[in-house]
């Protein structure tokens, strides 16, 4: 009888260090500007397909829901591969992804790479967003735990504006190919820097519905979901929204968002170890007072650029702290707790971007950064309402 147990893992030696950090983190990095690129570009890829901005925006929706179904699915049937193998072949699919999207004939093509990028992200989050502690040694897995989750916030600042930049200048289409050309240069950094990676716990089903079961799981579900929802609802029509309420080319402001969510995530890893239901009700409350006072000042773009810096600082905190909330939920069990982060990410962040897309389509962009601000609020309002009882309780 064949048995099922997932391989005793070899004696752990000198950990490979901070090259295979950088690598993994620059891993994320080429998934998350993929995924979030066609945000810059939604409006010059709808024109291209004649397509409207709802419709433009299912780029966003599909990697999102084929990712909350790949992360558990690729995690359980290949927990006893190698995860250096796995890594490096979730690049080498981003670089298939990213061809087609820039070769696509019709806009159900650039749909179908998307299906490919939703693929990816769920098989590579679920194994990196744990991985640092077989990086570096124990007293640096906190620093680079915070420098993988760090290419988040590096697509928004990074990927996103120059992706839009080169989009402007010399075509979407040049966008993809060179985000292509990024996938394989990373594949070959992982291939190069990462040491073996054997399953050291096989992630299983059974694992999974146990999580499932404790409240506090639950919890950080609910939480992630309408932080998530409120987000990506707004954030996906931004680009709409600075060019027909702001009047402005949104290049340099999303530059600009990209950069304070930056420090929003240094600072929410700074924060949240100690203090995790403050810096998650800082983080929510600055995303609900930007979207809800855009609608009023945006039509000014002084206004416009401080209210996307307190969006970028509030959203930028909110990856560590959703991984945070489910990690401390899930104590022993770190893929675990990366697979139902990435899930309940990805499907609720499909959801914002179509829910988004079918108010901008009846209504307005205004209405949408609205609509965005008063589900954060209501997440704001729920964990207060948590935390509040939990103190009483104690």
């Amino acid at each position: 009888m064949t048995s099922t147990a997932a391989p005793t893992a070899p004696p752990r030696t000198r950990p490979p260090g901070w090259p295979a950090v950088l690598a993994v983190t620059m891993g994320i990095f080429t998934i998350v500007t993929t995924e979030i690129l066609p945000v810059g570009l939604l409006t010059s890829i709808g024109s291209g397909f004649t397509v409207s901005d709802g419709t433009a925006g299912l780029m966003m929706t599909m990697p999102g829901y084929l990712a909350a179904v790949a992360a558990p699915v690729l995690t359980v049937s290949t927990a006893r591969l190698d995860r250096r193998l796995m890594l490096c072949a979730c690049l080498l699919l981003l670089a298939v992804a990213n061809v087609l999207a820039a070769a696509a004939p019709a806009f159900w093509t650039l749909l179908l790479s998307r299906v490919l990028v939703g693929v990816v992200i769920g098989g590579f989050w679920s194994i990196a967003a744990g991985l640092a502690d077989r990086l570096v040694a124990p007293p640096q897995v906190r620093r680079a735990t915070a420098v993988v989750f760090s290419a988040v916030p590096l697509g928004s600042v990074f990927g996103v504006p120059l992706g839009t930049l080169i989009g402007d200048a010399a075509g979407w289409r040049t966008s993809f190919a060179v985000m292509a050309a990024l996938s394989v240069a990373v594949l070959a950094a992982l291939a190069v820097f990462l040491p073996p990676l054997p399953a050291e716990q096989a992630t299983r089903l059974t694992v999974l519905r146990s999580a499932l079961r404790v409240r506090n799981t639950w919890r950080a579900l609910a939480l992630t979901v309408l932080i998530v929802l409120a987000h990506f609802g707004a954030y996906t029509y931004v680009t709409p929204f600075l060019e027909q309420v702001t009047h402005v080319s949104p290049t340099a402001f999303l530059l600009l968002y990209g950069v304070a969510g930056l420090a929003g995530n240094f600072l929410g890893g700074l924060m949240v170890a100690r203090r995790p239901a403050l810096t998650s009700a800082i983080a929510a409350g600055l995303i609900a007072l930007a979207t809800l006072a855009l609608p009023a000042v945006g039509h000014s773009p002084a206004g416009t650029a401080v209210l996307l810096a307190l969006w970028g600082v509030g959203y930028g905190a909110i990856p560590v702290c959703s991984q945070t909330w489910f990690s401390a939920a899930t104590p022993g069990t770190p893929e675990a707790a990366s697979v139902l982060f990435t899930s309940s990410f990805q499907a609720t962040l499909s959801t914002g971007a179509l829910a988004g897309g079918l108010v901008v389509d009846r209504t307005s962009p205004s209405t949408v950064m609205l609509s965005g601000g008063a589900t954060a609020a209501l997440m704001l309002l729920l964990l207060v309402f948590w935390s509040a009882s939990t103190t009483t309780r104690t």
